[in-house]
């Protein structure tokens, strides 16, 4: 039963919902696989995922961290090495390179696209520079082409976040994750698609590379590069991972969670499509309110809207974003919040030593930003009341400033 005090359109924490079939493919995963990790789920799994984003290598992970993670250890970057990061992103997009050792610098975003471009990655640019992060935030992707022919003329290496952007495509058609070097995805609770709560893949365009990552991956267990006449010996298995003195993780995803991204890789792109026409039509509808500045598209992209963010402008009636806020939420009931505090602004990021910036759109934006509850199974009447409920708002900070 719901609580008095519940809001009426929840942030929930789940991006979508599996439907019965894709449940009994999951139960079935669960009574039969054997073993119950690193097995023929995530063969298949890692087969279907490497096709839909157009790459030879991909690995099944722990989480869009962990691919993160192993990516930054691929890289080798490290002390004295810097790395350009967006500084209006998820915290995981940088903590890897932290663990790394690495010196996190922060580039600024483009006020309409909400993401970073070429020009800010160039104005942070150093001789010391030996990674680009590029992140694909709430579904649109970056530029790609000005920022790899940075990277290509310099030798640095490029890992595209795209923990918010599986399925998205820019004006040529082209897949996140498909252009850099490294492509890292999640499947986290609150994404587009999901394996279970937590869940991540990493995509690596280097074959010598990739050869590295199952012992990565698995505490530095491969296969012998002999034939064993007793399978027992010298031993069940073979740890041996010397690799520029990297020290392997474990970041084995389980078959089950496998089970759940096959079944729901096959269906991203139908959630995805929902995602767009739902906030194109909450976008379209709010057009006559200059108060509400929604992400720029631009023209040939394909915005997977994982979030629906707006820069709140209250200019001209005085308004606050807090005052919209604030009525949404005790009038209506509509549960919205604020993404993603600028990195530099971190307590943990300014005790390393991180906490200088030059990044005023970054500041700008997530001091008048605002995300809207948009989880793909929304029901309907919650998405229009949810509407209803921002145009009254609006009307009314109107009409308190006239």
């Amino acid at each position: 039963m719901s609580g008095a005090n519940e809001p009426k359109v929840p942030w929930s924490g789940r991006g979508n919902r599996f439907t019965d079939e894709e449940i009994d493919y999951i139960v079935e995963a669960m009574k039969t696989a054997d073993p119950m990790t690193q097995g023929r789920y995530q063969a298949e799994f890692e087969c279907d995922f490497a096709g839909f984003v157009e790459q030879k290598h991909a690995f099944a992970v722990t989480s869009g961290t962990a691919a993160l993670q192993m990516a930054a250890a691929l890289t080798r970057v490290g002390p004295g090495d810097d790395v350009i990061i967006p500084a209006h992103t998820f915290a995981a997009s940088a903590i890897p390179f932290g663990h790394m050792g690495a010196n996190l610098v922060w580039a600024d975003i483009d006020p309409d696209t909400l993401v970073v471009t070429g020009d800010a990655i160039a104005r942070v640019l150093t001789p010391k520079t030996k990674v680009i992060v590029v992140v694909h935030l709430y579904g649109l992707m970056v530029d790609m082409d000005p920022i790899m022919k940075l990277a290509k003329e310099r030798g640095i290496l490029v890992v595209e976040d795209c923990a918010q952007s599986l399925g998205a495509t820019d004006d040529k058609d082209r897949q996140a994750g498909s252009i850099g070097d490294f492509g890292c995805y999640s499947f986290h609770t609150h994404k587009n698609m999901s394996t279970l709560g937590e869940g991540g893949m990493l995509t690596v365009r280097d074959d010598d590379l990739a050869a590295v990552v199952p012992g990565l991956r698995h505490n530095g267990m491969r296969g012998f590069d002999f034939a064993q006449d007793e399978y027992w010996k010298p031993a069940m298995s073979n740890v041996d991972f010397d690799w520029d003195n990297i020290w392997p993780y474990n970041f084995c995803m389980g078959e089950v969670q496998c089970a759940a991204g096959i079944v729901q890789l096959r269906r991203v792109n139908d959630m995805n499509a929902k995602r767009d026409q739902r906030a194109r039509r909450f976008a379209e509808a709010l057009s006559g309110f200059p108060e509400l500045v929604f992400q720029h598209t631009p023209d040939g992209y394909h915005n997977i809207r994982y979030c629906l963010p707006a820069r709140y402008d209250g200019t001209e009636t005085d308004a606050t974003r807090d005052d919209f806020m604030r009525r949404m939420a005790h009038h209506h009931q509509v549960k919205m919040v604020v993404q993603y505090y600028p990195l530099y602004r971190y307590p943990m990021f300014i005790k390393a030593g991180f906490g200088d910036a030059d990044c005023p759109e970054t500041d700008r934006f997530f001091d008048s930003m605002v995300s809207f509850p948009f989880h793909e199974w929304m029901p309907d009447d919650q998405f229009e009341y949810m509407l209803d409920a921002t145009r009254e708002t609006l009307d009314t900070l109107r009409r308190d400033a006239a």
